[in-house]
């Protein structure tokens, strides 16, 4: 599932609010794939646009026990992000 918010943040400030929105922290931090878990089985890492391509950023939620188990985890930190002030894009019916 891909959370998609129209907002000019760095990957690890980005990383920061999804740990403190979801009362988290964030997993690998000094690698190249830092992610934030949500729950047992699912987690939140962010994308970035290219260099000088404007936001969006992309907040992919993943889990390896299901696709709805990363819905509902998705729509958990949408809300919760929301929360914190960010404007979250809604999903189109035919994003995932």
């Amino acid at each position: 599932m891909t959370i998609v918010v129209d907002m000019p943040i760095t990957k690890l400030h980005a990383l920061d609010v999804i740990a403190f929105a979801a009362d988290s922290a964030i997993g690998d931090a000094r690698t190249a794939s830092p992610r934030v878990p949500l729950s047992s089985n699912a987690w939140a890492e962010v994308q970035i646009p290219r260099f000088a391509d404007p936001p969006p950023i992309a907040v992919d939620v993943c889990s390896d026990a299901s696709f709805e188990v990363a819905r509902a985890a998705a729509d958990r930190l949408a809300e919760a992000l929301v929360q914190v002030g960010w404007t979250v894009r809604a999903r189109r019916s035919d994003e995932t």
